[in-house]
């Protein structure tokens, strides 16, 4: 068995469908500068993005549809729920994508595909697109400093949040009063 083709060197980020070959696997790799990382976190609100790289294939499927499969693979920097202290994570995430050219864009706002893979197929497939969806999804949601620890829960509510209008009781009646 041969190993798989090597990608270009500038390996561009959107690829047209009807330049890849259906009969062998067309590799890719993206691996973006500091300049675009930092422009990356901004956009999906971490500190940091100090590592990125996304690899994979694309392969005919079946006539029509294409497969993306690849590893992604990331480190972040993210504030500590707790704390705010910096969290670095690694990430290491499989990316499987199938698009088909039957499937068609969602309308609206929220419309829920039935499988999450299944992906509309046009004249392109935006690689950077992937890329950058995959790492938003893959990041933590809630990071934590090893040593973040929550104070300890109330035992007992204060009196006013029991009563949370108790004061505006007091403020009325005296106001009545006079």
């Amino acid at each position: 068995m041969s190993a798989p083709p090597t990608p270009p060197a500038q390996q561009p980020e959107r690829l047209r469908v009807a330049h890849l070959n259906p009969r062998s696997p067309t590799p890719f790799r993206l691996a973006p500068d500091a300049g675009r990382m930092a422009a990356i976190a901004g956009e999906l609100g971490i500190d940091a993005l100090s590592a990125l790289v996304f690899q994979g294939e694309l392969r005919a499927e079946g006539g029509e549809a294409w497969t993306l499969t690849g590893r992604l693979r990331a480190r972040v920097t993210q504030p500590c729920v707790v704390t705010l202290k910096p969290v670095k994570t690694s990430l290491d995430e499989a990316v499987e994508r199938r698009y088909s050219p039957h499937v068609r864009p969602p309308e609206g706002d929220e419309i829920e595909m039935p499988d999450e893979t299944l992906e509309p197929l046009g004249q392109f497939i935006d690689l950077a697109a992937v890329m950058i969806e995959e790492l938003a999804l893959a990041l933590p949601e809630y990071p934590r400093a090893p040593d973040a620890e929550f104070g300890p829960a109330p035992t007992e509510a204060p009196a006013d949040t029991r009563r949370p209008f108790a004061a505006l009781d007091r403020l009325l009646r005296e106001r009545d009063a006079d």
